[in-house]
């Protein structure tokens, strides 16, 4: 029976704290890097409809050609906590002519699909010699429909 040095055995916990602390750190790293486009994504989906409610339904004088750049801007701003990247693209009906009068009065719901896209840090493309196949970004959408005869309500 061969007995193990006192130096032996102190040196293990120094291998097992080596191969195991990239390894937690790599997993502390996804779990932030999660949790906070949760929070970006819970606070994107409170504000969009409220966003697109006051800009859409009855917009400022100011914002009447741009909707979409006044819903985005409110959305930018809204966001400010997170690093986040806005993006609101409108879809339904534009304008008419000026000879399709009568089709001016006819509108149909319009929908405002709102995109958030978070990017996780840190950008990294190898971890302790391991490819990391991350995304660049990780994107949120969110569609709201509003319709124009009834302030206020959301489809």
């Amino acid at each position: 029976m061969v007995m193990a040095k006192r130096g032996e055995w102190d040196a293990q916990a120094t291998v097992e704290v080596a191969v195991v602390a990239p390894t937690m750190l790599a997993v502390a790293l996804i779990v932030y890097n999660l949790m906070m486009f949760a929070c970006a994504s819970v606070r994107f989906d409170r504000m969009a409809p409220e966003a697109v409610l006051s800009q859409a339904v009855a917009p400022s004088s100011e914002n009447q050609g741009d909707v979409a750049g006044a819903v985005e801007g409110m959305l930018k701003a809204a966001m400010g906590a997170y690093k986040v990247e806005v993006e609101v693209e409108r879809e339904g009906q534009e304008g008419t002519g000026a000879g399709e009068a009568l089709f001016d009065l006819v509108t149909a719901p319009e929908t405002f699909t709102c995109t958030m896209r978070y990017r996780p840090w840190p950008q990294i493309d190898s971890f302790a010699g391991v490819r990391i196949g991350a995304p660049v970004w990780l994107e949120h959408v969110r569609p709201v429909t509003v319709d124009p005869w009834k302030s206020g309500v959301v489809m």
